[in-house]
């Protein structure tokens, strides 16, 4: 209940500050997909399909409109604060005691300049990978990738900074939660995570990816049904489609990944430091 109070809160502050996506583009893009989709999609997997463009046309930006740059500053800081109140109820969670969500919002944001240090530091680690997947995407629609040799080698290239990246970023996750401790600073979190990292970094990896695919999964799985769902009700209902149904739940998913990604890292690193083992 604790959880899902912080979601509900950090969800509304994003909805008022940054915004939701565009319900009159997503009903508008609905009602083409209503005119021209059963030509495209014929088969019995025409509804899914039909909401899978809709999805994308949501992770790919076709619903939202471009960000200020206040609001982009805003959406960071309740990024960071999400982060931070999850963690620090969790720590108090563990220590025993009963903290309430005001207790939360009020005493977690102290950190805040540290971890978002770290978050700057995690960025730069993840622009090599990054940045090779741009290129080897841009290399795969010229005539580059026509010879077999040079799309192996850009393939392979793109690969290892990929792989560079993530190895590098592994202890930067952990130093997002060391960097929460009272009075760390954060270079010495950074330090103190690449220390708690040794010997156990691919397997921290494998967590890390593991946390990553299962995030994007139950959140693509939660808003796509929930496309199916609104879709079939704007049929004998359809006033539906003026309610912005579906930047709620992509919204509220949103709050609940970091909510859960935040959790899971927690737990991943104090179950580290309380491994008694030898790494491996």
């Amino acid at each position: 209940m604790l959880f899902i109070k912080l979601i509900a809160v950090y969800t509304l502050l994003g909805a008022i500050f940054v915004g939701l996506s565009s319900q009159d583009s997503y009903a508008q893009l609905s009602e083409l997909l209503d005119t021209t989709g059963t030509k495209v999609f014929s088969s019995g997997w025409g509804t899914i399909g039909q909401a899978g463009l809709l999805l994308f046309a949501g992770l790919s930006g076709g619903l939202s409109q471009q960000l200020t740059d206040v609001q982009q500053i805003y959406s960071a800081l309740i990024l960071l604060l999400t982060w931070l109140t999850t963690v620090w109820l969790l720590r108090s969670i563990l220590a025993g005691k009963r903290p309430t969500i005001r207790d939360g919002l009020y005493n977690a944001g102290s950190p805040i300049v540290s971890t978002g240090i770290v978050l700057l530091a995690l960025i730069v680690q993840l622009l090599p990978g990054i940045l090779a997947l741009i290129v080897a995407s841009s290399a795969a629609s010229t005539s580059l990738y026509e010879s077999g040799f040079m799309a192996m080698i850009v393939t392979i290239l793109a690969g290892l900074f990929v792989v560079l990246s993530a190895y590098w970023s592994v202890a930067t996750f952990i130093a997002l939660i060391v960097v929460t401790l009272p009075g760390m600073y954060p270079l010495r979190a950074l330090r103190t995570a690449g220390d708690i990292a040794i010997g156990r970094r691919v397997r921290l990896l494998l967590r890390l990816l593991w946390m990553i695919v299962l995030s994007a999964l139950v959140w693509f799985a939660i808003v796509l049904i929930m496309i199916i769902l609104v879709r079939g009700l704007s049929i004998p209902l359809p006033w539906i489609n003026s309610i912005p149904i579906i930047p709620i739940v992509m919204s509220i998913m949103s709050s609940v990944v970091v909510v859960w990604s935040a959790s899971y890292i927690y737990v991943l690193y104090r179950k580290v430091v309380e491994d008694d083992a030898q790494p491996a």
